[in-house]
């Protein structure tokens, strides 16, 4: 999955937290952030830090994939 703008990051946030069946509180929570940031998150609000990364990594020809793991993968990390 590319990623190209704060947008692109967003829907591949929601859609992960979609497939794995939590709501965005439940999601929020489980990841230590408020409910309005997930959201905006997911929106793709641009930041002007999150913006510049994505500015530089595309200037220098990079590309940003995620790499999608379960949430059995995070439990067997702790």
């Amino acid at each position: 999955m590319n990623i190209a703008t704060p947008k692109d990051l967003g829907r591949i946030i929601r859609q992960k937290r979609i497939d794995d069946g939590l709501t965005l509180e439940e999601a929020a929570g489980v990841c230590g952030v408020s409910y309005a940031f997930l959201s905006a998150l997911e929106n793709g609000k641009e930041t002007v830090q999150l913006n510049k990364v994505l500015q530089v990594t595309m200037c220098l020809g990079l590309e940003l994939e995620a790499n999608v793991r379960t949430w059995t993968n995070l439990r067997n990390v702790t």
